[in-house]
């Protein structure tokens, strides 16, 4: 009976790892919550919260602003405490060596969010990129900028060991929120004294 139950467990634990995929999940940092409130729903603006690292708050076509009020010009790696320059012009510089960085980490990535730029019409990058992910064992979410910096944002906050690679988008869409934060620095700027 012992020996089938050890035969059974081996079955089961090959099955899992050939069609589950792990995703890890640094203990350290992800800790149990529950809601301590009194009944009023609160909401909390995670930007704006020092401890939860860094966080995109910005994004135009030449590059990103952070939430410690830091400006990025064009590509960049983006870890939860550090971000750095990356040496990549389009979609197509990106390659198994521009993505080796994420290789060397220790402890390793619970994901890789990366950030296209524009929409993805081609996506024959992926068949460079891939074999590479799988050899290392890398998670990869491949998204628009504009969704990247925001699933960045949130896989942060939950306390995620979580990276983004992010390319500046060509074009972007504006709000009337953007329009009008527009208008009153427009205001601030030439407001006589």
């Amino acid at each position: 009976m012992l020996t089938f139950c050890k035969t059974i467990q081996k079955i089961t634990n090959k099955i899992l790892q050939q069609n589950v995929r792990w995703l890890s999940v640094t203990a350290s940092r992800v800790a149990p919550k529950s809601y301590q409130g009194d009944g009023k729903t609160t909401l909390n603006i995670l930007n704006t919260e020092a401890d939860l690292g860094l966080m995109i708050n910005g994004i135009s076509s030449v590059g990103f602003r952070l939430n410690n009020d830091m400006t990025v010009l064009g590509p960049m790696v983006i870890f939860p405490r550090s971000v750095l320059a990356w040496n990549v012009g389009s979609i197509d510089d990106i390659t198994p060596e521009t993505l080796s960085l994420f290789t060397v980490l220790e402890p390793k990535l619970d994901i890789i969010v990366l950030g296209v730029g524009d929409k993805l019409e081609d996506y024959s990058f992926y068949k460079k990129i891939l074999p590479f992910m799988k050899k290392h064992r890398l998670n990869l979410e491949v998204l628009p900028t504009e969704q990247a910096c925001a699933t960045f944002n949130f896989l942060n906050s939950e306390g995620r060991y979580v990276a983004g690679a992010l390319l500046p988008p060509q074009t972007l869409q504006t709000t009337d929120d953007d329009l009008l934060k527009t208008k009153l620095r427009y205001q601030n700027l030439y407001e006589l004294d």
